[in-house]
């Protein structure tokens, strides 16, 4: 039995892709709710709570942790829900593979590559490392096994980020987008689709356990480029973008807790955001999808939610 704990995007696209193979899954969320297949038993249960959690891990595999509190909500909220997983790993033994971000590398020069050292420069950022060094030291203490897989913001199904949010729903019905970020900078792009395929490489193979994965991901693209690509795809003329000034968005964080959130990452938006996934292309022999089936994707997705 595999165990998936919530079912966004990347938890549904996993659960999906463990039951197509033939495993028996059990999808943990709040409300019992996610995709509907045979093999797929979804559970309503709190992730927090460590004992609970590590009841229905009992005779698990594997734990993919696929869920996340509200934006606004990391620092409170990130700390109890990786407690409630580390507890479910110890007690059942099964690996933990965890989906993770970029944000504990903060601001580099060049492409981030999964040796370079944790220096967040953000309090989400600390929240996320902090996670991660408990679990690598419980691994390395022999109490769990554990790995990590990192991507960059998310395009598919689903999927939720800047461009999913801020710029795809605008454009696709002809309106102008504003942006908190450089229009023209190169910025990595990952498929939720393609987190699901490493999480699932990675729990599969032991050797690669007691580390942290880059997922593998297209070449870069700013925002103007697949905002323009979306469009083109959907039969639409280019899109209408701006960017929106740094001070606006500090102004909409006094009234909108998820714009306020969004002040500490704009290192993410306004240069480079490059992301090496070498590592795991050559150890899992997984490439990334193409843009545009991810791109057709998340377009037939967002016409119909």
């Amino acid at each position: 039995m595999q165990l998936v704990i919530g079912a966004g995007a990347v938890g549904t696209a996993t659960a999906r892709l463990l039951a197509e193979r033939g495993d028996d899954v059990r999808l943990v969320t709040r409300s019992g709710g996610g995709p509907e297949h045979p093999a797929i038993e979804r559970v309503a249960a709190d992730a927090t709570d460590g004992d609970a959690l590590a009841r229905l891990a009992a005779g698990a595999t594997a734990i993919y942790s696929c869920a996340g509190p509200a934006y606004p909500r990391w620092a409170t909220d990130w700390p109890p829900l990786a407690a409630g997983l580390l507890r479910a790993a110890e007690t059942s033994g099964a690996v933990l593979v965890t989906t993770g971000n970029l944000y504990g590398y903060g601001a580099v020069d060049g492409p981030m590559t999964e040796d370079l050292p944790l220096r967040p420069n953000s309090e989400k950022g600390r929240v996320r490392v902090r996670i991660w060094e408990q679990a690598l030291a419980a691994h390395r203490a022999g109490r769990i096994r554990t790995a990590e897989v990192r991507g960059s913001d998310y395009l598919g199904a689903g999927a939720v980020s800047p461009m999913t949010v801020l710029v795809l729903p605008k454009v696709l019905v002809g309106k102008r987008a504003s942006v908190p970020a450089d229009l023209d900078a190169p910025h990595s792009w990952t498929y939720t689709g393609d987190v699901a395929r490493t999480l699932v490489a990675v729990a599969s193979e032991q050797s690669s356990w007691g580390r942290a994965w880059h997922v593998p991901t297209g070449p870069p693209r700013s925002f103007r480029e697949v905002a323009a690509r979306a469009t083109e795809l959907a039969g639409l003329p280019g899109p209408l973008l701006s960017a929106m000034p740094y001070p606006v968005l500090w102004i909409g964080g006094l009234f909108d807790p998820t714009a306020r959130a969004v002040r500490e990452t704009q290192y993410q938006f306004r240069g480079p955001f490059v992301l090496d996934s070498t590592a795991a292309t050559e150890a899992f022999g997984i490439s990334p999808a193409a843009l545009d089936d991810v791109l057709r994707e998340t377009i037939a997705d967002l016409r119909t939610s």
